[in-house]
């Protein structure tokens, strides 16, 4: 078994070394702190765009594979996202999955196009009042974009907050996070909650990183209470990744037209186009096309893709057939879209 990395003895309290906690911080981060578009903006739309993106994606993936990039270049502003449909919303989000997200965003952009002419809302009470956005958000952009003091707790900030504080309790729960963003307000620097606020994140995504903290580099490791950051924050156990099975059809019809299935209304992925899906037992005579797998949440889904003739295919209200050259501005899952490609090679 591993040894816990060296941490080094806290010699400052943070609430009684606020000031001195808070510019350690923000030297440390104006001097470290990695450049991202977001954060080289002040446009509050961008910085929107980016925070929603970030939740449950990966930095990495949010830029590395380019949809920020290309989804800010279709939709600069609010109003030109509010003047685009649900469906080609959701195709340029493809790919980042968890879809209500795209449609919060959606809907936000909405908002700010009728009931504020355009113009992104200054305060965090307007910030908040948009659809789907929660206290963190509305902090993070009010903070980025106006450099208004507002306290954020994310995934980063907890932990980092949770170790300073040697907090041994649930993070979880009600008054774990009520312990959180009291001391998130607690500690906010007012003069620049700009920059702290993007310290406390950055620290969380470097040194104070979930599994292989460096302690000894931390920039506030003499403020730091807990002496065994690995075992912080406390959660819940993770849920156990369960194994299913998926079965769909795959078939083309005599103009080479492909058969899609649009997800019905109060399902995970509404609005979007898939292979159609069907039970175990109505693919016992067809035969097998492609064997595939993917993740979500807490799945781990077999995908059996089956080839079915034209002639067999029972058409309902949401089947219809597509043109080969549509498909691409459809909506599709990534599963999807993925063997959907492997079966037309």
């Amino acid at each position: 078994m591993a040894e816990p990395p060296t941490k080094p003895k806290a010699t400052k309290h943070p609430l009684r070394n606020t000031r001195a906690l808070q510019n350690a911080l923000v030297k440390w981060f104006e001097k470290e702190g990695k450049s991202y578009p977001w954060r080289d903006t002040t446009d509050p739309w961008a910085i929107l765009v980016s925070e929603i993106m970030l939740q449950q994606t990966q930095v990495a993936t949010v830029l590395g594979k380019g949809h920020y990039t290309r989804f800010m270049a279709l939709y600069p502003t609010p109003r030109d996202m509010a003047e685009a449909t649900e469906q080609e919303v959701l195709t340029a989000w493809e790919g980042l999955g968890y879809y209500r997200r795209a449609r919060n965003l959606h809907a936000a952009a909405r908002t700010i196009t009728r009931a504020h002419s355009g113009i992104f809302p200054r305060k965090f009470e307007k910030i908040r009042a948009l659809p789907g956005i929660g206290s963190y958000t509305a902090g993070a952009v009010a903070s980025f974009a106006y450099n208004e003091a507002q306290p954020i707790v994310d995934a980063n900030v907890a932990r980092v907050f949770s170790r300073l504080f040697d907090f041994q309790q649930r993070i979880d729960t009600s008054s774990g996070n009520n312990q959180l963003w009291q001391w998130a307000e607690d500690l906010l620097f007012r003069k620049n909650p700009r920059h702290y606020n993007s310290a406390l994140m950055e620290l969380g995504q470097s040194y104070c990183s979930n599994k292989s903290p460096n302690c000894s580099h931390c920039p506030v490791k003499h403020f730091c209470q807990c002496m065994n950051p690995t075992t912080l924050p406390i959660k819940r156990s993770s849920a156990k990744i369960t194994r299913t099975n998926e079965f769909a059809f795959f078939s083309q019809d005599c103009h080479g037209r492909v058969l899609l299935e649009k997800q019905a209304e109060g399902k995970r992925r509404q609005g979007m186009w898939h292979l159609p899906r069907r039970e175990h037992q109505d693919t016992l005579d067809l035969s097998l096309a492609l064997k595939t797998s993917y993740s979500i949440t807490r799945y781990h889904v077999t995908l059996r893709v089956y080839h079915i003739h034209e002639s067999l295919v029972e058409l309902d209200n949401n089947s219809q057939w597509h043109h080969l050259n549509a498909l691409e501005n459809l909506p599709m899952p990534s599963p999807d879209r993925r063997a959907l490609i492997s079966l037309l090679e």
